[in-house]
């Protein structure tokens, strides 16, 4: 029936057995193709996938130059890139975003420029991005920021809007509050979970910015290395990376749930 509870243990059952379905099916597929074509590298086997995890993690240069494995570098450059653009875009949405939400001043100037340039895909403008923040870091950091900035800002402005009560507001005031104590005691208490929740939101649309922008410009980062094995057909290696992604998605989803459970134990789930 809709929205009644299953039991813990079905539940956490049903999650193993939908991952246990697609890894058979992958592995029927892969043994249909490696039939039909013994040195296909599109869908290579579980000792294939293997192979690729001694490659992504076999240390690189030599002992006079020894170099990182590629994981260990590419890992920390797309983290970093991801962490300072994820930082930049939140703390920017969140000023913008509660502005327009308390001051109707702030909405009107704010409103019709967030409305207009979260209408433009960002991987759209990866040119503009390059021509005015270079090739370096910043480029990357702002392509992360700008890309989730929009939207967050649209989503907490709304928040604000719909979620703190006038009457709360006016109880404060009444109280003798200032109104730093008023944006923070009750408006941003109120829109705090939602803010947690939006940026579950935009963790991946941010990983599909910053991976376009290193597949287009970078010399290092899960991107770059990514466009250079689909070029060789070294499937093994795309697809080790691709599930690396993907448990960093689940990672952050995770410790973002927590967070807010943490943080505001009113909100529920």
């Amino acid at each position: 029936m809709i929205h009644r509870p299953i039991p813990g243990w079905l539940y956490y059952l049903l999650g193993i057995a939908g991952v246990m379905v697609v890894a058979c099916v992958y592995a029927a597929l892969s043994t249909r193709q490696t039939h039909i074509n013994p040195d296909q590298s599109v869908m290579p086997g579980f000792s294939a996938l293997g192979e690729g995890v001694v490659e992504i993690f076999k240390s690189r240069g030599n002992e006079r130059n020894p170099r990182p494995s590629w994981i260990s570098n590419d890992a920390s450059a797309t983290y970093w890139r991801l962490a300072l653009g994820l930082a930049s875009g939140v703390a920017l949405s969140v000023v913008v975003g509660v502005s327009m939400g308390a001051y109707t001043a702030a909405e009107a100037f704010f409103n019709p420029l967030i409305t207009f340039f979260a209408k433009i895909p960002p991987t759209a403008m990866l040119a503009v991005y390059m021509v005015v923040f270079g090739m370096a870091l910043k480029m990357y950091v702002a392509m992360v920021a700008f890309g989730v900035f929009f939207t967050m800002a649209q989503a907490i402005y709304q928040s604000v809007r719909k979620d703190v009560s006038t009457d709360l507001i006016d109880k404060a005031y009444t109280l003798g509050a200032s109104e730093i104590e008023v944006l923070y005691e009750v408006v941003w208490r109120q829109v705090l979970p939602r803010v947690i929740e939006n940026l579950r939101l935009q963790i991946g649309p941010a990983m599909v910015f910053l991976i376009a922008a290193e597949w287009a410009f970078a010399d290092q980062g899960f991107g770059y290395t990514l466009r250079q094995q689909s070029k060789l057909l070294n499937m093994n290696v795309v697809y080790l990376y691709l599930a690396i992604l993907g448990l960093t998605g689940l990672g952050f989803d995770w410790a973002l749930m927590r967070l807010r459970r943490w943080l505001c134990p009113w909100f529920g789930e």
